[in-house]
């Protein structure tokens, strides 16, 4: 039972390691690329991959998941079952992927997009199937409770995307070889997941028509495919129709204020990984101790999401100049996005109670009606602003905020029905670090004249956490134990 948990802490350690150098490696290059091509260059570049990923998630339905659980439960060092769950996912995949890459040329031709925008596409499509099966093949490795060769290869894959597209602007060859970059990057993954599954854990790639074992498979995806498709959607569609409704250049100066946000949600992700077995293990045990967890997630969260939000807002013109100034547009979008970074760092804890409470069907259709908001809003929003301000990513900025929003209340509201969790105790969080950020807000007003960015940063931080702990935001035992937990997990 210890070497079971000791696996678990390491395989967390790798992972939450290999996320973070992964989205400071990717960050890095978006930052170089959107110096290097420019707004409308870039906003064509992130369609194509924002089109792709969209018709991806058609491809897996969440059977990666699946396969994952489904391996998990065979005996240890069983590869029979692995065998045929993998063949049997298989046949059902790779009819998928044809499908999704024919939907995928064909629509983007009848759009009317110009050559450069389609051979993106086409492009970002090797991508999107390459990265499919792979995802497919890793989920072989998860299920043998393996994380580390997945946390390699996610960070050799943005070194090797890096590598390649530096060598691309260098040689200014252009927004194809560009993207170039990224379908060698995904051979490579593809490639050593395959070669991982084949002689590591010793699965055959081997597609095999199942008909009882492919049912019983599909009746267990639902759940996770409608889930996974409506998040896809929502996460990627806004930038799609950004470009048809205003065009490529509002794409590229919303990508700014997304990519940063993307970036920092690693924070929440990281802290939360141990979330859900946790939840799921008190829901089952210990409802008293569920409560407690759940609220100091929350906590925690809320201190952590207010002064980033606070201080990107407060810093976005010197944050918008280390890009460039053609990305001056991207100002007020990257301030009304970060408005909604508080709720999308809280809305993991929550999303965690109601999956590891047995509510994965509340999460799905709370998912699915901030979906239908958003198109809606987004169809609505992008055409006024474009037609009354010129700049169309305001529209889709806005409703990124009301649609976390929404899914906040959405999520709350069941939260209550399952924990009788106390809602003072976290209000009082709330105002105490929103005390704390006034004060750090009132510093970086009057240092932003004077001092460096890099400068500024640091100092606000200290700032708002010596308020916050003087305030009894958080105490002595908070930080320990955040210690003790880091501790655990890289012993």
């Amino acid at each position: 039972m210890n070497g079971k948990i000791n696996n678990i802490a390491k395989n967390t350690s790798y992972f939450t390691f290999a996320l973070i150098l992964q989205k400071v490696i990717s960050f890095a290059y978006f930052a170089i690329i959107a110096r290097a091509i420019g707004p409308e260059d870039l906003g064509k570049y992130y369609f194509a991959i924002s089109f792709t990923t969209i018709f991806a998630i058609f491809i897996d339905i969440g059977l990666s998941n699946v396969l994952t659980r489904e391996v998990a439960k065979t005996a240890e060092g069983e590869r029979r079952d692995a065998q045929s769950l993998l063949s049997s996912v298989l046949a059902i995949k790779i009819p998928l992927a044809v499908l999704s890459l024919l939907a995928t040329i064909i629509l983007v031709n009848i759009m009317g997009y110009p050559e450069i925008t389609r051979h993106l596409v086409y492009l970002s499509s090797v991508c999107m199937v390459l990265d499919s099966f792979t995802l497919t093949f890793f989920a072989i490795s998860r299920g043998f409770h393996n994380l580390i060769f997945e946390s390699i290869a996610s960070v050799i894959f943005q070194l090797i995307a890096l590598s390649f597209g530096l060598t691309a602007l260098h040689f200014n060859l252009g927004l194809r070889w560009l993207m170039g970059a990224m379908v060698t990057a995904s051979i490579f993954n593809f490639c050593y997941s395959a070669a991982l599954t084949r002689w590591k854990w010793k699965v055959k790639l081997l597609a095999r028509y199942d008909k009882a074992l492919i049912k019983s498979i599909a009746v267990i995806t639902v759940p996770f495919g409608l889930f996974a498709i409506f998040q896809r959607i929502y996460t990627y569609l806004d930038s799609v129709l950004l470009s048809v409704l205003a065009g490529d250049l509002y794409v590229g100066y919303y990508q700014i204020a997304f990519k940063i946000v993307f970036a920092l949600q690693f924070l929440p992700m990281a802290f939360t990984a141990s979330l859900y077995p946790a939840f799921a293990s008190y829901w089952a045990r210990d409802k008293e101790q569920l409560v407690v967890t759940f609220e100091r997630a929350m906590n925690y969260l809320i201190i952590i999401s207010l002064p980033i939000s606070i201080g990107t807002i407060a810093l976005s013109d010197k944050i918008i100049l280390l890009f460039k100034l053609e990305y001056m547009e991207a100002i007020l979008p990257l301030q009304i996005i970060m408005a909604a970074l508080f709720f999308i760092f809280i809305n993991f804890p929550i999303g965690s109670l109601l999956n590891g409470c047995d509510r994965q069907k509340v999460n799905t259709i709370n998912m699915g009606a901030v979906l239908a908001v958003s198109v809606i809003m987004n169809l609505l929003l992008i055409p006024f602003f474009q037609n009354h301000y010129q700049n169309g990513a305001l529209g889709a900025s806005i409703t990124v905020v009301a649609t976390n929003f929404l899914m906040f209340l959405l999520g709350m509201r069941w939260v209550s029905k399952i924990i009788k969790y106390r809602p003072m105790k976290i209000i009082s969080v709330f105002l105490k670090a929103a005390t704390s950020v006034s004060v750090m807000l009132a510093l970086i007003l009057f240092l932003k004249p004077l001092l460096n960015i890099f400068i500024i940063v640091p100092l606000a931080g200290i700032i708002y956490f010596a308020i916050l702990f003087l305030l009894g935001g958080f105490k002595k035992e908070d930080i320990a134990s955040i210690w003790q937990s880091f501790i655990k997990k890289n012993t």
